[in-house]
């Protein structure tokens, strides 16, 4: 930051289990970014997480929108509590930047972004594992064509959570979440899956509930896939592979396999040469959902600064987003039915 510039305002609006990892972000952010307040509906809880961080306490959503130093919220409240927030925001001109998902259903997320373009507010949304540094290598390779083309893809989400995590109340349910592993969990791995091959045009799908736990939604999802380029694919993910595991995405291309394992890319040549980019690291497919680094969240923090700054779109706009909503609607309307489901492109 130039000297003498200010500070770039934030806010924070909700202090539950991943706020910890956008606190740590924004700390190593702090000679750019400014916390002008942090609010939550619980207010003993907010008070102890802003005294453990250093940071201001602000009584309503309102005196975050009536802060004239004040540029944008990062917003982590449940799903069902966004509505309301959003639209205060927006109207206050606000910037967005929002944890995954947008809301629980697809059509309540498309009214978020349309509430968000309406005002002219900048929409983003929290999918980290972008950022991850084996992540954006994969990336290039791709958008350069060093693979060749994406043949066919396999992504395998084999998390695992406790009971305890699904005895909170409203945790993996309808009202609160709008679903289970696919919207809560699977979502960072379905977002990194069509961010590397395209989106996905048709599904056939399994959706269940195991034994290892008593919710509402689903813990196990299985599908075969077909993308809008031709490729095929698979995909399952769960919490209910104890003790839980890092997501793994394989793209079988035409002059290499490329595997992403957590935070490790391994590119398997044609010619039998190899090589490995980065290490794995902790993904929050255990016990412990918060086992993971905070300096991809940073990045996202970054890049949507820079973003609202320059007046140009983030790395994941709201409108980006609305395609893992797409492919989550058709994987549940495909295991209803027992049948292939299209899936609604942008």
């Amino acid at each position: 930051m130039t000297s003498g510039t200010a500070k770039f305002g934030i806010g924070i609006i909700g202090t539950g289990m991943v706020a910890q990892i956008h606190a740590r972000a924004l700390a190593d952010l702090a000679d750019d970014i400014e916390v002008r307040g942090v609010y939550s509906r619980n207010a003993a809880k907010c008070r102890k997480f802003a005294q453990e961080f250093g940071l201001p306490v602000v009584g309503s959503v309102k005196e975050l929108c009536d802060d004239p130093n004040l540029s944008a919220c990062i917003v982590l409240t449940p799903p069902n509590a966004r509505m309301d927030i959003v639209g205060k925001l927006a109207n206050a001109g606000k910037h967005i930047l929002l944890e995954k998902p947008i809301e629980r259903t697809s059509g309540a997320a498309e009214a978020i972004v349309d509430i968000c373009a309406q005002a002219g507010v900048t929409l983003g949304m929290v999918f980290q594992f972008r950022f991850r540094a084996a992540s954006q290598i994969l990336k290039t390779m791709v958008e350069d064509g060093r693979l060749g083309s994406i043949y066919s893809v396999q992504l395998a989400v084999p998390w695992w959570r406790p009971q305890s995590y699904y005895d909170e109340p409203g945790r993996g349910s309808l009202e609160r979440d709008g679903g289970g592993v696919l919207i809560n969990q699977a979502i960072h791995g379905l977002d990194l899956m069509q961010f590397f091959a395209g989106p996905v045009a048709e599904v056939q799908s399994m959706a269940a509930t195991s034994g290892h736990h008593t919710m509402e939604t689903e813990d196990f999802v299985a599908a075969a896939l077909r993308f809008t380029s031709g490729a095929i694919g698979s995909f399952m993910a769960t919490t209910a592979t104890y003790p839980g595991g890092p997501e793994v995405l394989v793209l079988n291309c035409e002059k290499a396999t490329a595997r992403l394992d957590s935070g490790a890319l391994i590119v398997e040549w044609l010619d039998g040469t190899s090589e490995i980019h980065g290490a794995k690291t902790g993904t929050g497919g255990g016990a412990d959902p918060m086992a993971f680094p905070h300096e991809w969240h940073a990045a996202v923090i970054n890049n949507f600064m820079h973003a609202v700054q320059s007046r140009q779109s983030p790395a994941i706009s709201g409108k980006d987003a609305l395609a893992n909503h797409y492919l989550i609607d058709a994987l549940l309307t495909s295991s209803k039915s027992g049948r292939a489901s299209r899936v609604k492109q942008g």
